[in-house]
């Protein structure tokens, strides 16, 4: 046990798929995986862990924001043995080109702040995907047909973003999407010698104000998933 996950030794697999939202982690697994046992729920953030295809994954929220998945990012793999984390949540589209249900994969992710930051001191550390994990993302997301983006993304580190030009700034650079998270799990994973990987759904959109209504965000979210857990085990 940890100060913020409750599970036993063994209970915590060697793949983790993260979304943001603990209660989106119950549904995945209750929807994905046979037999999906809770072996978290310290402070109500959720974690189970079942099977896919026979391959053992558990599904653990991450909370909303760098510092709170640096937590569980760090726990996981030191205490619990993770070897392969991979975010899947929602992004807002930076680009005309990327549209509200697309996919982004993400092989880089910029960032002006991390949990990290004062490791590297002057330093610009640039955190990005395991290659692996990236190539396998796109296989299966071609597979499936669903419309795919690959590129570099923005972590923000506030959710009420006052800064349109730098939103300006990044699209000029072709990033595709904004989230909140995917800097910190790479750079976390990089120090730790784990793999890992941010898969997206885009929800909102900058540009166009779009927006996924919430009945139709689970069907979407689907294909973001399925992708995540044929990238970890294909």
């Amino acid at each position: 046990m940890t100060p913020h996950i409750g599970a036993k030794p063994g209970d915590i697999a060697e793949t983790v798929l993260m979304p943001g939202d603990p209660r989106r982690a119950k549904w995945a697994a209750e929807t994905f995986l046979e037999n999906p046992i809770c072996v978290n729920e310290v402070r109500g953030m959720l974690g189970y862990t079942g099977t896919w295809k026979g391959n053992r994954v558990t599904i653990h929220g991450s909370g909303m924001g760098m510092p709170s998945l640096s937590i569980y990012a760090n726990e996981l793999i030191r205490e619990y043995g993770a070897r392969t984390l991979i975010r899947i949540g929602s992004a807002g589209a930076m680009l005309e080109r990327v549209r509200i249900r697309d996919i982004v994969i993400a092989m880089t992710a910029s960032t002006l702040s991390t949990p990290s930051r004062g490791y590297f001191r002057e330093m610009q550390f640039a955190p990005c995907a395991d290659y692996g994990l990236l190539e396998k993302a796109v296989a299966a997301a071609r597979a499936k047909g669903a419309p795919t983006h690959v590129g570099g993304i923005y972590s923000a580190d506030v959710f009420y973003d006052e800064r349109p030009d730098l939103n300006e700034m990044l699209a000029r650079h072709g990033t595709l999407c904004v989230e909140m998270e995917a800097a910190e799990l790479y750079t976390v994973a990089a120090r730790l010698g784990a793999r890992a990987l941010a898969v997206l759904t885009i929800s909102d959109h900058l540009i166009t104000h779009e927006a996924l209504p919430a009945a139709d965000r689970e069907r979407s979210f689907g294909d973001m998933i399925e992708i995540a857990l044929e990238a970890a085990f294909a």
